[in-house]
């Protein structure tokens, strides 16, 4: 008995120093904190879904007594990488479309409409991915193809960015298009005194208002088969660029239903619907989605002659493309948002809508220092507008991947010396200090290790072109990570809560697959596991 109670004693002293229960420590580690000084640790204690301590792996596992242990087995782990711009609802759309995504001619998209239209006969088709830079030709389709083939069935097919629109003569009927419609903000292309199909941006909601949607449950299903997809490259977050009121109700009812895990900062169209219902609700913290912003279209896109220049294109002198919202618009939208606190994060690729955007905000700058009104795209920016961006506190939001799959025809669009202020994240950086990365999904390849190639390298992933596209605007590894991390959180006021791997925020992290590493040849990457606030979301075992 004499014995018994030093033995007594030392076991409950040894208890005390691994005293502290948690759920999970995280070893054997290479943890990238993605704090200030971008410390990497050894592993990391988290309890009720948030980091309880990351530290030295001996200090971690005499400190604490956890019910799981992972050995990373010297894995790289991340916070969960963030898409600043992606678009889930219209992927899911996409999902369930005819895919028209690298078509590489015109007959290649006519047959996939047709094996669509065999096997889903609704009575309406919709597609989108073509682009006709890759049928060897710059010019855009007409629908006389389509009017032989589909002449009693709606058809509506999208190109890859969206902003431009090919439909047939049923589609145009449906709509009430003729040659003498007009819409603002938008074209219709006319050509000898009848309706080619074309159409640009504004134009062609006259047609989409008018198909009908997908189910909800097809669409649910889809949104799923999209956040899997996101997971296994370890996006726990999509900053979601622009929805209608139905379509964030079906995601808050997925998030009630808890069906979908990511980090959802959702954008809102400024519709009266949701305006009205903004005013009502104002911001919204619900689980893990948020609500607190607008998204304006404030022009079309390069590819399809959209995007606004302050001079003509140059491959078509006679089109400096198209203001979508007008300033009158933007104006009136903008003092809305203020009254309710929402950001306001506007759509502007051309020279001339980037500084139609800037100009706006000198004047919201004067009244909130703090704004975080962001630029979405910011693609084609004149040399001497860079400065407004720092003095305007605009907070750019880039896609790398769209540089090196424009690098195609971009100088054809553009011409020489107005590409020196194209796709420029080193410049926007050095004025800004932060960026905001992601891919514009289903416009680009929801891959992140892509954009890190494309914003690094300035290459795509088949090493094109030789030496980089613009390669003085790379980004460094760094700045690449935290483009996807920490000023992602920045940019939708979450910076608190996530981002870095600190105590205090939540446990929402990624353990790659392979050893992260940048390389001349692409490599791609793959989540080993995935954890959103402590819990397992994605595992590759």
């Amino acid at each position: 008995m004499k014995y018994c109670l030093p033995f007594l004693l030392a076991l409950s002293m040894f208890s005390c120093m691994k005293g502290k229960s948690v759920d999970l420590v995280i070893h054997n580690a290479r943890i990238h904190t993605m704090n200030d000084e971008n410390s990497i640790e050894e592993a990391m204690a988290i309890k009720d879904g948030k980091i309880v301590e990351v530290g030295p792996e001996r200090q971690i596992l005499n400190k604490y007594s956890a019910d799981e242990y992972i050995d990373a087995g010297k894995k790289d782990v991340f916070p969960g990488l963030t898409d600043s711009h992606g678009h889930m609802m219209s992927y899911a759309r996409q999902l369930l479309s005819v895919d028209l995504v690298g078509c590489k001619s015109f007959n290649e998209l006519v047959v996939r409409v047709e094996k669509y239209s065999q096997a889903n006969p609704s009575g309406f088709i919709i597609g989108r991915g073509w682009d006709q830079s890759l049928w060897g030709t710059d010019m855009l389709p007409t629908n006389d193809r389509l009017n032989e083939l589909f002449p009693n069935v709606p058809v509506l097919l999208h190109r890859i960015d969206g902003h431009a629109a090919l439909v047939n003569q049923k589609a145009l009927d449906l709509a009430e298009i003729t040659p003498e419609t007009h819409v603002a903000g938008g074209s219709i292309s006319v050509t000898e005194g009848r309706c080619t199909g074309l159409l640009l941006d504004n134009a062609i909601e006259l047609v989409s208002k008018r198909f009908p949607d997908f189910p909800r449950k097809d669409l649910a299903a889809s949104l799923q088969t999209v956040q899997q997809e996101l997971l296994q490259y370890g996006i726990t977050g999509v900053h979601e660029a622009g929805v209608e009121q139905k379509d964030y109700q079906l995601l808050k009812r997925m998030v009630d239903q808890n069906k979908l895990h990511l980090d959802l900062y959702v954008m809102l169209y400024p519709t009266e619907e949701n305006i009205a219902f903004a005013r009502k609700s104002g911001k919204i913290k619900h689980k893990n989605l948020i609500v607190r912003s607008f998204k304006v279209m404030g022009d079309g896109a390069l590819g399809s002659h959209g995007a606004l220049l302050k001079q003509p294109y140059a491959d078509d002198v006679h089109s400096h493309g198209l203001l979508t919202t007008s300033p009158e618009d933007l104006q009136r939208i903008a003092l809305i948002a203020e009254s309710i606190g929402y950001q306001v994060n506007i759509h502007a690729i051309g020279d001339s809508t980037n500084r139609l955007v800037l100009d706006l905000l000198v004047q919201i700058r004067e009244r909130n220092a703090d704004h975080r009104w962001r630029i979405e795209h910011a693609q084609v920016v004149d040399p001497n507008d860079f400065e407004l961006f720092a003095t305007t506190g605009a907070f750019p939001s880039v896609q790398p991947t769209h540089a090196v799959s424009d690098q195609r025809w971009a100088e054809q669009r553009l011409g020489t010396e107005r590409l020196k202020g194209a796709y420029a994240y080193k410049s926007l950086l050095n004025q800004t200090g932060m960026l905001a990365l992601g891919t514009d999904f289903p416009v680009e390849l929801t891959n992140p290790y892509l954009t890190i190639q494309a914003a690094v390298n300035r290459t795509n992933a088949d090493g094109e072109p030789i030496g980089g596209f613009l390669p003085e605007e790379a980004l460094t590894e760094e700045e690449c990570l935290r483009g996807m991390t920490i000023w992602p959180a920045y940019a939708s006021f979450q910076e608190s809560r996530i981002g870095t791997l600190e105590k205090g925020k939540e446990a929402t992290f990624v353990i790659l697959a392979f050893p992260f590493r940048i390389r001349d040849e692409f490599e791609s990457n793959y989540a080993f596991k995935v954890f959103i606030r402590g819990r397992e979301r994605y595992t590759s075992e």
